[in-house]
């Protein structure tokens, strides 16, 4: 089951969500609009090797707007930190985002519970696209679980402080 925006609320109350920071100008009916940070990593590889730390370039998203080009992955991450305790986080992008032909996650949208951190997004776009700091990029949806909670998310991602690129590597 979908927390509606009330049953957020009462989470956020309860200590069992944080969204930081939070403005309930942004909550849904289910869901809560998280905003684009103001930079970006391009990735740089040619060829990405998953066996490698990838190379990338830093990128500030001028006030006046960034072009987004085809063919290149770029990473984002939201402005806010969020913290999920009980639930499952789950995020998608925008339905106003997607019909400009841009994706903000290739399969990341699933969280686990006892995520701690910014979300970081896997930008691509379709056609080039001008985006700004600070939009409304996309939301996060919360998802209750069904049986008793015996573990939680402690992985390489959690409690991110910065756009994290993929630590594959690691695994090697």
């Amino acid at each position: 089951m979908i927390l509606t925006s009330q049953k957020i609320i009462e989470e956020i109350k309860k200590g069992n969500i944080v969204i930081e920071p939070f403005d309930e100008k942004l909550l849904n009916p289910n869901s809560y609009n998280l905003r684009l940070h103001n930079e970006l990593l391009e990735l740089t590889d040619e060829v990405l090797d998953i066996k490698k730390p990838t190379n990338y370039k830093k990128i500030v998203i001028p006030e006046n707007g960034l072009l987004l080009e085809p063919g290149k992955l770029y990473l984002g991450r939201t402005l806010e930190y969020t913290v999920t305790k009980n639930y499952v986080p789950m995020i998608e992008g925008r339905s106003s985002i997607g019909r400009l032909g841009i994706s903000i996650h290739t399969t990341a949208g699933f969280g686990d519970i006892g995520f701690e951190g910014y979300w970081t997004l896997e930008i691509s776009v379709i056609k080039p696209v001008i985006i700004y700091p600070f939009i409304e990029i996309c939301q996060i949806y919360y998802c209750s679980v069904n049986g008793k909670i015996t573990k939680t998310y402690q992985g390489k991602y959690s409690k991110s402080k910065d756009i994290i690129i993929s630590k594959m590597y690691e695994e090697f």
